[in-house]
């Protein structure tokens, strides 16, 4: 049994308009946010050991705010193909990876479609999961033994949640 944990990364900053989207930093509600995650996390007891996150900045924040509220000792793997990457380009990822519980930190609109058709029957009755605002996650279990078998339609969903459900 594997699970996985998908993040979009927390709400960035645009107020430096002439700083690269690459290197845009999280504002004070995206530290908020991803603080308010990270507690979510630890609290309902979804620990990653294994973590893929993409390199902008605003990705290694939210995960910096995720352990700092969450107590995760995993260490990150910095993946550039991460960003902006396509739920094609993500499942490639997935399929590399390692360990038990895995996340990864993306971008919409990849991470959105990604979580929609790894699922494994109809989609969250939520009505911000279409969207995937800012700091969404999505939990689902895969009944595989390694991560290469994974595949799209094989996630079963447990959880969806975002920041203001949690206010």
């Amino acid at each position: 049994m594997k699970r996985l944990i998908l993040i979009r990364h927390a709400k960035s900053s645009w107020d430096a308009p002439f700083i690269g989207d690459h290197k845009r930093h999280l504002n004070e509600r995206g530290i908020a946010a991803a603080l308010t995650i990270g507690k979510w996390l630890a609290d309902q007891g979804h620990r990653p050991d294994h973590v893929q996150c993409s390199t902008a900045t605003r990705c290694r924040e939210t995960w910096d705010g995720i352990q700092e509220a969450s107590g995760f000792d995993a260490q990150p793997d910095y993946i550039d193909g991460i960003y902006h990457a396509s739920s094609d380009q993500m499942m490639t990822i997935l399929n590399r990876a390692g360990g038990d519980t895995l996340m990864m930190l993306g971008h919409n609109p990849g991470i959105s479609d990604f979580a929609e058709r790894l699922i494994d029957g109809v989609s969250p009755e939520h009505p911000k999961f279409p969207m995937y605002p800012t700091a969404s996650v999505t939990v689902l279990d895969f009944e595989i033994e390694d991560w290469a078998l994974a595949n799209f339609g094989f996630g079963h969903f447990v959880d969806f949640v975002v920041p203001r459900d949690l206010e």
